[in-house]
């Protein structure tokens, strides 16, 4: 009789997990989004770190490009400004770089892989290329306000294209309880999106300084708190909503705690923010931080929920 330990282990729809899969063979599926949630987590890092670079007044650190004083690594000139500058460029060459090769694992294996795929990774290589002429303007052209905030919400797209690709690469199995959550969970990324980037434009302009110090841009100022409201809010629903819904998904019911965590940690910081008038770098940069992954979860929910819908209508029922 043979062992029973050396039969091979058959996967059923059921053993499916949003988080991970037990199949021991590396599939170009498995590889592209491996790749794909690296490239994510980098960048989240490298917008934390570009936040950075702008809260500690070191956007112009180096001043030419796409070297920095002329050099690959300035060695004697290497302070903490320069320090940050510099790496968050090293960051986005090395993010370029995967980008290149996820377009070309892409293409190379696109009959094993869903036929958007090749065209989604291309798409995330056309922003980080457009991402790295506008962080190019953001030097030569001394911060100029508009090309930071633009710079900025490429960053947030580029973003968004990769966590939308690695969800729909992940393995799921659909409910059929998600009601309108899709809908929900859209509007609120939304309008987090937008309250992102006037946030980017306050933070471009000094406009909190400006408006505490001298009373000039309070308009600017004002729209962004006012814009607290509605993203909370959205965000809020979606969150009370999933919770209230019975029978989600587990993958789902983890990013609803996910949003409200985040949410309230996201108030909190930004309440903290304002009252200390940004002298606390820290608080600026996880606020900043914190923001673009509660947009990052959201993204994830929305993307999971559509799924949960596409594939119950289109499940075939079991003949009779």
């Amino acid at each position: 009789m043979a062992d029973s330990s050396m039969r091979p282990t058959v996967l059923s729809p059921d053993n499916s997990s949003f988080l991970s899969s037990t199949k021991t063979a590396t599939t170009p599926r498995d590889q592209v989004r491996r790749l794909v949630w690296k490239m994510a987590i980098a960048t989240l890092i490298l917008m934390a770190i570009g936040s950075a670079t702008r809260v500690m007044n070191a956007g112009l650190a180096c001043p030419d490009w796409p070297l920095c004083y002329g050099t690959l690594f300035p060695g004697q000139q290497m302070n903490l400004q320069v320090f940050l500058e510099w790496f968050h460029r090293l960051d986005a060459a090395l993010i370029g770089v995967m980008a290149i090769g996820l377009v070309g694992l892409s293409w190379w294996h696109r009959q094993a892989l869903p036929a958007w795929t090749p065209w989604a990774a291309s798409l995330a290589l056309g922003l980080i290329v457009f991402q790295g002429v506008l962080g190019g303007l953001t030097v030569t052209q001394l911060l100029r306000f508009d090309i930071v905030t633009a710079h900025l919400g490429t960053a947030l797209l580029f973003f968004s294209t990769l966590l939308i690709m690695g969800v729909l690469l992940l393995p799921y199995r659909a409910t059929g309880t998600v009601g309108k959550l899709p809908w929900l969970s859209l509007s609120a990324a939304i309008l987090v999106y937008l309250q992102s980037l006037s946030g980017g434009l306050v933070g471009s302009q000094w406009a909190l300084h400006q408006c505490l110090m001298v009373s000039q841009l309070c308009r600017v100022m004002n729209a962004h708190l006012i814009g607290v409201l509605p993203a909370s809010l959205a965000t809020l629903a979606v969150v009370v909503v999933a919770w209230r819904t019975p029978a989600l998904s587990a993958a789902l019911r983890l990013l609803t705690k996910a949003a409200g965590l985040l949410l309230l940690l996201q108030i909190v910081l930004g309440v903290a923010t304002f009252r200390l008038r940004l002298q606390v770098e820290l608080l600026t940069v996880s606020h900043q931080a914190v923001g673009a992954a509660l947009l990052g979860t959201l993204i994830c929910f929305t993307v999971l929920a559509l799924r949960d819908r596409h594939e119950t209508a289109h499940q075939v029922l079991p003949a009779d």
